[in-house]
């Protein structure tokens, strides 16, 4: 592996763990801690900085792959966030006009007060980290497969 090509990885994995401490930040700011359920970021988020520090310190094939299917599940949580914003900006929208139809307040609960990009934040640490092990040597050799 180059000397760039580690480098670019590298970035990757601290632009992500960055990502999964600020979401951290921003949740406790935003008390992101009322029901059980608003816990699941917390967990994701410690989950990504490990697994981020553990492909950080030790690149091995099973740190890679570790990282990879950590990666997969925060991606998974972060659509059930998005899931969940939107569900409780839809009953809310309906709660306070509950003679409107669906289709009246759907755009209202895309705009709503809990915001649907809040959990995509995730996602993109996600991301962030998977491609830091796109093709990656240690998993593309004969040897790991």
């Amino acid at each position: 592996m180059s000397e760039i090509e580690q480098t670019y990885r590298r970035f990757l994995l601290v632009v992500a763990g960055g990502l999964f401490v600020g979401t951290v930040i921003e949740l406790i700011l935003a008390e992101h801690y009322q029901d059980a359920v608003q816990w699941i970021p917390f967990g994701l988020s410690a989950m990504g900085v490990l697994l981020v520090v553990w492909a950080w310190l030790r690149p091995q094939a099973q740190s890679l792959k570790a990282l990879r299917y950590g990666m997969i599940v925060t991606a998974a949580g972060s659509l059930f966030g998005v899931y969940e914003h939107l569900v409780h900006n839809f009953g809310f929208e309906l709660e306070i006009r509950p003679n409107a139809t669906a289709s009246q307040v759907l755009f209202d609960a895309l705009a709503g007060a809990n915001p649907l990009l809040a959990p995509g934040t995730l996602f993109l640490a996600a991301l962030l980290a998977y491609a830091a092990t796109y093709k990656h040597p240690l998993l593309t050799s004969r040897s790991t497969n």
